[in-house]
């Protein structure tokens, strides 16, 4: 049962969450799921590649995806058991993609990424390098994060704590996006919290804190915030995948 459970993840039939109605929601079973792999198996030893490891769980086998258009780097491209990779995607190395992850068709895992367990990653993202995806497991009733179709996030940038990024946005480098940090959507005219709206220009900007001034620094503190605005056509065009990025 333990196994196939893995192997619906691992084709995409089960997902830790999915959208209905148009809002996100969370299948806690499939979480309660992974969590049971965990506690029902036994640190065993492994051997991958050469590398010996520990673990409850062996790697993902990843002999099923260049049959779908899709390459994974060698040297550090590290994919999980109960991970889904779609068609016509690009796992770059050293890259690593957890348990329950979900990557969409045709998207771009770059060098050092971290795609975090039960995240959902959509068709045709592009993660830039170094950038994480936070996994949420626990509490299982807890949303994972989600990164909708066409996203673009800039070299650096992290994604946590259930945070939904929405489809077609483009996130400056080294933007954090966490439910605690607000996001100033200048096109609505209004501060949101744990999401970018769809279609959305964003970048990191700093405001004026609470705390002010104190004894052990001068001149009042700032705390980090995110602005939106609409996507130019300009961006779009600087963001487009090369085509020939997917040439076999």
């Amino acid at each position: 049962m333990l196994e196939e459970f893995l192997a619906a993840l691992e084709s995409g039939a089960v997902r830790a969450a999915e959208k209905r109605n148009g809002e996100w929601e969370t299948n806690e079973w499939v979480k309660e799921g992974i969590l049971l792999n965990f506690g029902l198996r036994e640190i065993e030893a492994h051997t991958y590649g050469g590398v010996d490891y520990h673990d409850v769980l062996p790697l993902r086998e990843t002999g099923d995806l260049p049959g779908r258009g899709t390459r994974n780097t060698p040297d550090g491209t590290v994919v999980r058991r109960g991970a889904y990779v779609g068609s016509d995607a690009i796992l770059m190395s050293p890259a690593f993609v957890n348990i329950g992850a979900y990557v969409g068709d045709g998207t771009l895992v770059d060098s050092c990424d971290t795609v975090g367990s039960a995240a959902q990653i959509g068709d045709d993202v592009k993660l830039g390098a170094n950038t994480l995806i936070g996994g949420v497991l626990e509490p299982v009733e807890a949303a994972p994060v989600v990164v909708e179709d066409g996203v673009s996030l800039g070299a650096g940038c992290r994604v946590t704590s259930g945070f939904v990024v929405g489809e077609n946005s483009v996130v400056g480098e080294n933007t954090l996006l966490t439910p605690r940090i607000p996001v100033y959507d200048l096109v609505e005219a209004e501060v949101v919290y744990g999401e970018l709206p769809p279609e959305r220009r964003a970048f990191t900007r700093f405001v004026e804190s609470g705390v002010g001034d104190h004894d052990l620094f001068e001149g009042g503190a700032y705390k980090p915030a995110v602005v939106a605005t609409d996507v130019e056509a300009e961006t779009l065009e600087a963001t487009e995948r090369e085509d020939a990025l997917r040439d076999n």
